[in-house]
């Protein structure tokens, strides 16, 4: 009997813990390189997942480089096979801390905290710092965020051909509906 019960508070005990990370698998993101008067550099990825454990702030997001489609398929295979080389990095992460972040705070109301993290594509590793947007509704956390990068920093090449047509600084946007898990 001793060890039911035991059995049946760790139960309780891990269900617990295990219900402070909210999570996604369908998160989205979106990058636009774009130069004025060349054709469209952009790309959504609608398949990211995300997890935030809301006891401390920590904060976690993986993309599949293979999963950003583009408008035009000979650009995303250029995309894939000459600069994100996605054989040899397959996947971009993210994993960092929401400074001051207080689960028991979100409301339906929009709040900014600092996001700070390492940031990883392209093999490379970067410290980034950044505005997230937290929303709570219906059970859900709504997370949305935007940076932006330089090609060069992760060292990803752009030939001397198509620099012109490329934005040196990549806007990227996110789009995250977390859920208890």
């Amino acid at each position: 009997m001793k060890k039911i019960i035991t059995l049946v508070i760790m139960f309780f005990v891990a269900q617990l813990g295990f219900s402070q990370k909210m999570m996604t698998r369908s998160g989205e993101i979106k990058f636009e390189a774009s130069m004025p008067a060349f054709e469209e550099v952009a790309a959504k990825n609608t398949t990211v997942s995300a997890i935030l454990d809301q006891s401390t702030g920590d904060f976690a997001v993986l993309a599949l480089i293979k999963a950003f489609k583009f408008k035009a398929p000979l650009m995303e295979e250029h995309f894939n096979e000459n600069y994100m080389e996605s054989s040899k990095f397959p996947k971009a992460t993210f994993k960092g801390k929401i400074a001051n972040f207080v689960a028991s705070k979100l409301s339906s109301k929009k709040t900014d905290y600092d996001l700070e993290g390492e940031l990883t594509i392209h093999g490379v590793t970067k410290k980034v710092k950044t505005k997230i947007s937290l929303v709570s509704n219906a059970g859900k956390i709504i997370a949305t965020s935007n940076l932006t990068v330089k090609a060069k920093d992760y060292g990803i090449a752009i030939p001397s051909l198509v620099k012109s047509k490329i934005a040196e600084d990549i806007g990227i946007d996110i789009k995250l509906i977390l859920e208890g898990k």
